[in-house]
């Protein structure tokens, strides 16, 4: 016994002991935290060197460029701020009284398209720099279509998780059926879209009322999940045209309400998939205990499961405003002037008249990548808790 106590007695250890065993519990011994440190760094120098050599990129010039590759500043290569200068001060509108002539430009703007329906206003055109245009219109795009997808998938996602769906398939058909014909009605036939919207609707809730009873033939939550997923599945460029078609025939291509509802469309199976697992993870009696109180159940939702979700749900809205924020091929089809994103200003360096402009093209992305980058630093603790939250069961 004495010399079991010996073995563990921080002063009697030997080199080895101290060595590769931990001190105590719960630390790890030091040639392991020596290796575990050491690949950790290793792993961290290769994430973080790519956005390393775009922003030392951005301040180099055409020469730098072409000579060959320059790790170091002032070292190897001379910094400059020619490609900063191009993007920000070569346009004739880059100047901060154009910047702030946006903020009106945008609350006219928002104006005139709520009062459209009611009298005749023309929106003004936004005599600014592009990058700056391009930026503005990411900013309000990605994040107003983030807050929509994340809100409505969320409660789907709740939806779907306690409550038993039984939809019977002729209504389903029904639906499309009238979703075809109000799509032919509009672009063939000149219907406003509203009108014929609204007809299709009330003929939906009729006929449900009417020869609803009469089908058999029901799905299930599993059916919806897997009928919503399977729309990720889809490859996008399939479906640009038949949107851009539906867009014009509505009049929004070229507006932010057109990307914000299509970005928000796209993305609502993965935030529906991702959060009914966070969803179902949570102890129903927390709920049911809730509701012997007379909790309604959007109380409950609202009070109770986001709250317990908090890291999932942040993690859900990181990603999904990723997605939103990078998105390009739906940006470049159904915008042309008015509402380009920062994707399109990329792309527009690489394919530039003369060539591949990678020090102009680095300056854009560097400005691109800075708003995800602050918002995964201020979502880090989150988004740790939400990517193990449901990894152990029991």
């Amino acid at each position: 016994m004495k010399n079991a106590h010996a073995k563990f007695d921080l002063q009697s250890r030997s080199l080895f002991d101290r060595l590769f065993e931990p001190p105590a519990v719960g630390k790890m011994a030091p040639v392991a935290k020596v290796v575990v440190y050491s690949f950790l760094a290793i792993w961290s120098l290769f994430v973080l060197f790519p956005i390393y050599w775009v922003i030392i990129t951005s301040f180099k010039d055409a020469a730098a460029v072409n000579q060959g590759p320059s790790y170091i500043p002032f070292l190897d290569f001379q910094p400059t701020l020619d490609a900063w200068r191009v993007n920000f001060t070569a346009d004739p509108f880059c100047d901060m009284t154009a910047i702030v002539r946006q903020i009106y430009l945008l609350a006219h703007n928002s104006v005139v398209f709520v009062l459209s329906p009611i009298v005749s206003l023309q929106p003004m055109e936004p005599q600014i720099c592009k990058i700056y245009l391009a930026f503005t219109n990411s900013v309000v795009i990605s994040i107003i279509s983030t807050l929509f997808c994340v809100a409505v998938g969320s409660m789907a996602a709740y939806a779907l998780a306690r409550i038993q769906y039984r939809p019977k398939f002729g209504n389903i058909m029904i639906f499309v059926l009238l979703i075809i014909v109000v799509i032919v009605a509009t672009t063939y036939a000149g219907v406003p879209w509203w009108v014929s919207s609204t007809v299709a609707l009330a003929l939906f809730f009729f006929l449900v009322r009417a020869v609803g009873r009469h089908f058999r033939m029901s799905l299930g939550n599993g059916d919806i999940l897997f009928w919503m997923i399977s729309q990720r599945i889809l490859p996008p460029i399939v479906v640009v045209i038949p949107l851009y078609v539906m867009f014009q025939a509505v009049r929004l291509l070229d507006t932010h309400l057109a990307l914000i509802l299509l970005y928000a469309v796209a993305n609502l199976p993965i935030v529906v998939w991702l959060m009914h697992d966070f969803f179902a993870s949570l102890p129903i009696e927390l709920e049911e205990s809730a509701q012997l109180d007379g909790a309604t159940r959007l109380g409950i939702f609202w009070e109770i499961v986001m709250p317990l979700t908090r890291p999932g749900l942040a993690a859900t809205t990181l990603l999904i405003l990723v997605l939103n924020w990078n998105e390009y091929l739906f940006a470049v089809f159904l915008s042309t002037v008015k509402v380009q994103t920062m994707p399109i200003m990329v792309a527009a360096k690489n394919t530039g008249e003369k060539g591949v402009l990678w020090w102009e093209m680095c300056a854009v992305t560097v400005v691109m990548i800075i708003p995800v980058i602050i918002m995964s630093v201020l979502l880090t603790r989150f988004i740790s808790k939400g990517v193990l939250l449901g990894a152990v069961k029991g």
